[in-house]
């Protein structure tokens, strides 16, 4: 593999690789997909997968969606090394494929982009060590898996960087993914998100994405499978009609970014406000209790008092079970940097949080539709040692807690939802930051 730069090593840290690995990501779903394969791959070759700071190798897998994304990886990377003088800093992602020469300035030891990701367990194991179980990589303490099944963007959005550090795009062999999944639920996994760059575009010796799911639904016993975010001219009666298979996720995350014809123009994307209504439309209309989420962008360059209050109204009317909100962060190379009617960070601050207003609003008006009937939830793991409170999700991706004497981590209960948290469930819980997303207090029917 071709690796971007590394740290000189001083003499006390030559030395061959340690036992101890762990790995710090950012950012998207995929990047999550692509360091649990890593951590597989460190694992075959000897190396215990631990939780924390601290480690012989330490991984951090990057993200540069946005300029905070780049301040976090950087900050990161610092503090780590501070923590860990001596220790293997590797650094991954869009943000290493990006600009890595700044990663090596702020303590990395080696610096590896997005292709050379499959092949940097391999380069960092300096000597071959016993074989372990690879159910100690996935030991993270998770319910739900990540597998990727495709990578890589052609679509240059004007303002997104993702087609400069993914370039190259393909998609995973079918098979691979089945045979993939089957081994995740053999190691205890209860729900498998499919995930990529974009996804509505796979395609591998002639199968599409629906191909796909069916051969996953027919193939393996997962009992949960989850699809990360869909175009909306990807929405289709045909997809549409495989959520009879109850073990489909009634989520669907479709990244509107502006609720303003003319701004999504600037933006390059290719669908009108109408053409994402009658998507989102025929999701409600074919899947029942269907939970719909998305992504807005805030003062992209351009977008003036009347293109961000239509966006507002947008979102409002359509309803969603959640919004993601990003001001607009200009990023190196694209179309939307060069653009000169720009919004102050003021007014940026200012329709973030009128957005972030409607997101909770949103968020509590869907949760709270289902409360007072019973549904299923898959539990994670206790909140705090010894609290007794479990949080986890329905298929539509709902935030429940409750209380529990036995350790439900990991399994599926029918439970009755009495209420939002804030007027049924402990006080700490109400005041994080998972209130926001209309989190419910459940009773366990057991």
């Amino acid at each position: 593999m071709t690796l971007i730069g590394a740290r000189p090593y001083n003499s006390v840290v030559e030395m061959p690789m340690r036992r101890t690995a762990t790995i710090h990501t950012l950012g998207c779903k995929l990047n999550q997909a692509e360091s649990e394969a890593l951590a597989a791959d460190l694992v075959s070759r000897g190396l215990t997968i631990t939780n924390g700071n601290i480690a012989d190798l330490i991984v951090i897998n990057t993200c540069s969606v946005t300029q905070a994304a780049d301040a976090k990886s950087r900050h990161l990377v610092r503090m780590l090394r501070a923590l860990n003088p001596c220790s293997i800093i590797a650094v991954t992602g869009c943000y290493a494929e990006r600009a890595g020469k700044d990663l090596i300035g702020c303590g990395a030891d080696t610096v590896a982009g997005n292709r050379d990701k499959t092949g940097l367990a391999e380069s960092l194991a300096a000597r071959p060590l016993h074989q372990s179980s690879r159910t100690v990589a996935r030991g993270s303490g998770r319910v739900r898996s990540f597998v990727k099944i495709q990578d890589g963007c052609d679509r240059f959005c004007s303002y997104c960087i993702v087609p400069f550090v993914r370039p190259t795009k393909y998609s995973v062999d079918a098979g691979s993914v089945v045979d993939e999944i089957r081994s995740r639920a053999a190691e205890g996994y209860k729900e498998i998100i499919l995930t990529g760059t974009e996804i509505g575009s796979y395609i591998s010796n002639g199968l599409n994405l629906i191909d796909l799911i069916k051969l996953i639904l027919h193939e393996t016993s997962i009992i949960r499978l989850h699809l990360t975010s869909l175009q909306p001219q990807e929405i289709t009666e045909e997809l549409l009609a495989l959520w009879q298979d109850r073990r489909l996720c009634r989520h669907f995350h479709m990244a509107l970014q502006s609720g303003s014809d003319k701004v999504l123009k600037l933006m390059g994307r290719r669908y009108t406000t109408d053409i994402f209504t009658r998507s989102v439309e025929m999701v409600r209309a074919s899947v029942p209790d269907a939970s719909v989420t998305t992504d807005i962008i805030v003062g992209f360059p351009g977008e003036s008092d009347e293109d961000f209050i239509n966006s507002l109204e947008f979102c409002r009317r359509l309803k969603f079970a959640a919004l993601h909100i990003f001001p607009y962060s200009s990023r190196p190379g694209t179309v939307a940097a060069q653009m000169t009617e720009r919004v102050s960070e003021h007014i940026k601050r200012q329709r973030s949080g009128t957005m972030l207003e409607l997101a909770a609003s949103s968020a509590d008006i869907f949760a709270g539709r289902v409360i007072g009937q019973t549904r299923e939830i898959l539990w994670e793991k206790e909140m705090r040692p010894g609290s007794q409170i479990y949080s986890g999700l329905t298929d539509n991706y709902i935030r429940v807690y409750t209380r529990s004497s036995l350790d439900i981590s990991n399994t599926i209960s029918r439970t009755r939802l009495v209420g939002h948290v804030s007027d049924s469930g402990p006080s700490f819980i109400s005041r994080s930051k998972k209130r926001k997303q209309g989190g419910l207090w459940g009773s366990l029917l057991l």
